[in-house]
């Protein structure tokens, strides 16, 4: 049985599906909300849902991930964004939430990209993970490969808990005739604290991202809303495949390594409950939001929301996306929500869907049966 698809005489290509393809299906058995777990271990850390803050400035301050991390997620903070190239970062938020309304802009573009010309600053990436650390939650900080080698010994030195490392494609063999790469596996063989990587879009990259020792992979390409990687690359791979790929990459490098497990974590086009709920049905363990955490009141974005791929000085492909405001950061996670959309209570959306199809915890839910309807088959969105 094949997956192939012809395209022409000389190419043929793999069919995939998005989140928006697919449904999550109840069977015999339903459970009451209260009854279900969405407790998230990831190493030595305990969390009281399966969430992850992305990296990205509209969504994480050391204030917000500070929020993230007592409302039982964890909060990642961008180490190469405005909080670690300005002491005072909230005046350029304010610029960045009054540039011209529209979304694609190349003056927007280019006063972002004058905006992060402003040189990242050691003892300010020291600081902010101080000031996370002081409120006495997991601290964790995002540099992307090119970044690692350079600043990783103080991201280390002011005590992280958790690294990430997250690009627009991420592999663990970075082949370069300029310079020293990043030799993944042992970059984090050195390291006394666990290692996030991605993104990885395939079972073979994420295989070998396992075999580097990362504690979690990311699937996807990030960005989600804010990102245009599609029309600027012609690179895409719809994330219900995605995650379906790689949690098998997970479950043969388990067989491989004798037991050791690697968390899949989606990492973007996660914008409502339904589409975390989703992600998770696939096969993750845990999901990366950025969209759905950029519409909280406590978000430094102001209801707008860009990528670090947005404000790359040679080949921007992002721009600033108006997301809105729907609410306190508690009330976007864990309710009561006042909206229909799937944009509020995302937690409790979970839960939901999680009693409906009978599975009390998140693991189980991994099995959950899913079926296959594409857009055009449906009768609403």
């Amino acid at each position: 049985m094949t997956n192939e698809i012809p395209i022409g005489l000389a190419k043929s290509g793999v069919r995939g599906w998005a989140l928006d393809d697919v449904a999550v299906v109840p069977n015999r058995r339903t459970r009451s909300p209260q009854e279900v777990s969405l407790d998230w271990q990831i190493d030595a850390y305990d969390f009281d849902m399966p969430v992850i803050g992305a990296p990205m400035d509209s969504v994480m301050s050391p204030a917000t991930a500070i929020a993230l991390g007592r409302l039982g997620g964890l909060g990642v903070l961008n180490l190469e964004g405005l909080w670690t190239r300005y002491e005072d970062p909230e005046p350029v938020l304010a610029e960045i939430a009054e540039l011209e309304a529209q979304e694609v802009s190349p003056a927007n573009t280019e006063r972002l990209q004058r905006l992060y010309s402003e040189p990242i600053k050691a003892e300010l990436i020291t600081a902010r993970l101080a000031e996370i650390r002081e409120a006495g939650v997991v601290v964790s900080g995002s540099l992307t490969p090119q970044r690692t080698q350079e600043f990783y010994q103080t991201v280390v030195e002011a005590g992280v808990d958790m690294f990430v490392i997250r690009g627009t494609t991420v592999s663990a063999e970075h082949v370069s005739q300029n310079g020293d790469p990043l030799n993944l596996k042992e970059f984090i063989y050195e390291l006394d604290v666990p290692v996030i990587v991605g993104g990885a879009a395939g079972y073979t990259p994420a295989l070998h991202l396992m075999r580097t020792g990362a504690a979690g992979v990311l699937v996807g390409f990030g960005g989600g809303s804010s990102t245009t990687t599609r029309r600027a690359m012609g690179i895409r791979v719809p994330m219900a495949t995605a995650i379906s790929d790689i949690a098998a990459a997970r479950r043969d490098y388990l067989d491989e390594s004798g037991g050791r497990y690697v968390h899949v974590i989606a990492d973007g086009g996660l914008g409502t409950s339904g589409d975390i709920v989703k992600a998770l049905g696939m096969g993750a363990d845990a999901v990366m939001l950025g969209t759905t955490l950029a519409r909280a009141e406590e978000a430094p974005g102001r209801g707008w929301h860009w990528g670090p791929e947005a404000v790359h000085p040679d080949f921007p492909r992002g721009h600033r996306t108006h997301v809105g405001t729907v609410g306190p950061l508690e009330e976007v996670l864990w309710g009561p929500s006042h909206h229909t959309d799937g944009s509020s209570n995302l937690m409790g959306g979970l839960r939901r869907a999680m009693a409906a199809t009978g599975y009390s915890d998140l693991k189980s839910f991994q099995r959950v049966d899913a079926i296959v309807s594409p857009p055009s088959q449906q009768q609403s969105r």
